[in-house]
């Protein structure tokens, strides 16, 4: 069965740097969740903490190839952040050294994937479900 994914992805952290998680939600094109998981990174910045997130889903797809045989391109990947969609998208510029080695690693992993990838930014109430389990998590380590 070909589906389309809907992959809604978050990171954040207590403090800024301070005690930082992840969370990624995966959808089909009927808004159906595939899979959903969140993850206690250690301590990062929010932007490192929603690179992370993009490349937990990317890894995630790259472990499932039943999933990732099957997907209809594009992948719609979806963040709260503008800055990162911007800087994955290219219209930013990357001046820290740890976000561009990110970067690097994203489009390592982005080769390893045959769908287009496209990333849009949306607001964080229609991100809730990522954003929740980054929190949950955060909640859970009583950061």
């Amino acid at each position: 069965m070909t589906t389309q994914l809907n992959i809604f992805t978050d990171g954040g952290a207590r403090g800024n740097p301070g005690p930082a998680a992840i969370g990624v939600v995966v959808k089909n094109q009927h808004g159906e969740k595939l899979t959903s998981f969140g993850q206690f990174i250690g301590r990062a910045t929010n932007n490192v903490a929603e690179y992370q997130a993009v490349m937990a889903a990317l890894k995630w797809l790259i472990n499932n190839p039943q999933i990732s045989q099957s997907i209809k391109p594009p992948i719609n990947f979806y963040l709260d952040s503008k800055l990162v969609v911007n800087q994955l998208n290219g219209r930013f510029k990357i001046k820290d050294l740890k976000l561009k080695n990110l970067i690097i690693e994203i489009r390592n992993l982005e080769d390893k994937i045959s769908p287009k990838i496209f990333y849009e930014f949306i607001p964080r109430t229609k991100n809730h479900q990522a954003d929740f389990l980054v929190n949950q998590i955060l909640d859970q380590k009583n950061f």
